[in-house]
Order: structure tokens, then sequence, then C-alpha cells
């Protein structure tokens, strides 16, 4: 009598033959294979988006430089105003020291609540898509006057280097010269390919729409008033002078820890970054100098 053996678990026969099927083991290999190559992908994926992100910031950046230069145009050689100022003390009060005509009118983006201000800057009517004052990598959200966080994201990202048409009256309230221009033909040094006009500024820094920053020899040099973002991978975007827009990558993150007296210190690993910054702004003429009582 001819007994047939079972066929084995997962086999199947096929007219008159035999094939295997997967045993385990080989089944678990080649779902670990399409895990590995599905994180590969979504790395891959993941990178891709930040690189887009970058890449929109960076022409928000550039369509504002424009902006920037149509003003300029349409104004003699003036620099369009930048007087939207605001106060921090080390406690967290804030106090308002100048607003009104400025590129963008605001004194808080953490609670500007809708674009009224963006809308009702200089550089609007230039282009009017919201969207180019954002960067999309921005994730901060706004917050209530009691500090709660609230759904909505910001409207603004980005901030003006006081260099660019300051507000004057800021030096009789620091004690010491803000150095800035007040038109484009007067820009010398740095010049205007390497003079940087905006800035992706670091969420927790960004209130007001000016971007200071102690001048070379001042009371305050060594602290950072403003702080760049960081939030493309360790570096930042910014528009200059000129019209170029560049990427900027820091020696360290940057990491809003709080203010002191003279603004947030700068620790030597920073250092770098801190005097790149620095050097892409106005730095005090001869007769400005601490030496002559500033």
């Amino acid at each position: 009598m001819n007994v047939r053996s079972p066929l084995r678990t997962g086999s199947r026969s096929t007219g008159g033959g035999r094939r295997r099927g997967f045993t385990l083991i080989e089944l678990l290999v080649v779902i670990a294979i399409i895990a590995i190559l599905s994180s590969l992908l979504m790395t891959a994926l993941a990178r891709a988006k930040d690189q887009a992100r970058n890449v929109n910031c960076l022409s928000n950046l550039k369509q504002l430089a424009l902006c920037f230069h149509l003003y300029v145009l349409d104004n003699n050689d003036y620099l369009v105003p930048n007087n939207s100022i605001a106060t921090l003390s080390p406690t967290g009060d804030d106090g308002v020291l100048a607003a009104g005509l400025s590129w963008l009118p605001d004194l808080d983006a953490r609670m500007e609540f809708d674009p009224s201000n963006i809308v009702n800057g200089l550089l609007f009517p230039y282009n009017k898509s919201l969207a180019i004052y954002h960067c999309p990598a921005d994730q901060s959200v706004l917050q209530a006057q009691d500090g709660t966080l609230l759904p909505q994201l910001r409207w603004r990202s980005y901030n003006m280097s006081q260099s660019i048409n300051g507000y004057p009256g800021f030096n009789a309230y620091v004690q010491a010269n803000m150095p800035s221009w007040t038109t484009f033909t007067q820009i010398r040094s740095p010049k205007p390919s390497a003079l940087f006009v905006l800035i992706d500024e670091d969420s927790g820094t960004i209130q007001d729409a000016q971007f200071g920053n102690p001048p070379a020899g001042s009371w305050a040099d060594g602290n950072w008033w403003d702080l760049p973002s960081s939030r493309h991978h360790q570096a930042g975007n910014l528009s200059f002078a000129d019209g170029h827009v560049e990427h900027w990558r820091w020696a360290v993150p940057k990491v809003f820890i709080g203010y002191s007296d003279e603004g947030q210190q700068v620790p030597p690993a920073e250092m770098p970054d801190f005097q790149r910054v620095q050097a892409a702004m106005k730095q005090y003429a001869d007769e400005d100098s601490p030496a002559n009582g500033y």
C-alpha cells in the first residue's frame, strides 16, 4: 500500500510538482527589509520636505528684497522706515518705544492676531501676498495676553536690520548710538552685497519688526538682543541690500534662554555666529565711537 506524506505547512502542489512556501524566518526577513526601505524612504521624504521649506523661505526673502528695492526707487533713494521698536525688560514686562510709519508697524509678532500690521506696512503695496512674511518651517503659534498658546500660526517670521533706516530716537533711549543709513547710496561698509536687510528670526525673540544687535565696542557688545533662527537644521536665511539671499549655517544651534539687563549673553562657542551677524550690519563711524561718549 502506498502512503502519501502530508505536505509541509505553507506548501502547495501544482499539477504533479511540489513547491515550497515561505518559512516564518523568511517572512520576517522580508518584513524587516520592507521596514528598512520604508524608513529610508521616509527619511528621504522628510529631508526633501525640509529642503522645500528652506527654498520657500529663501523665495519669500527674495520677494521681500524686491519690495525693498522698489520702495527705494519710488522714494528718491530713501530706505524704508524701520520704526517698530518695543522693549523687553528682564522681568518680562513689555514697553513700546516707537511705532507708526514703518516697513511693518508690528510691536509683537506673538500677539498679532490678524495681518493688519502687515497690510499697513510700507512694503505691502509692492507685493500683497501675506504668505511671503512667514517662513513655512516656522511652527510657532500666537499667544493670548496671559501667555496661553493659541492654535493659529503666527503671521510673521522675518525682521529688518536696525541698520536699515532704524528709529533715530532709539539712541537716546539706550544711551548708545545704533548706526543706520537713511538712503541707499550711503551704504558703504559693509557694502550692499554684505549688508543684510531681512533675517529669519528666532520665534522666542521676534516681537517688534526691527532686528537689533549691539555694535562692536558698544556697552552691550557680546549679547544678543534679537536671535537669528536656526529652524533650517541649525541654519537661517537672510536677504541682502543688493537683492540676493543667503543660507547661513550656524556653529551652534540658536536657543533663546532669556534676557539680562544687556540681552542674552553669547557663549564662546557661539561668538563666531554673533560676530558674523554683527559684521553684516552697520558699525560705528569714527564720530560715533564709544570713545566719544556712546
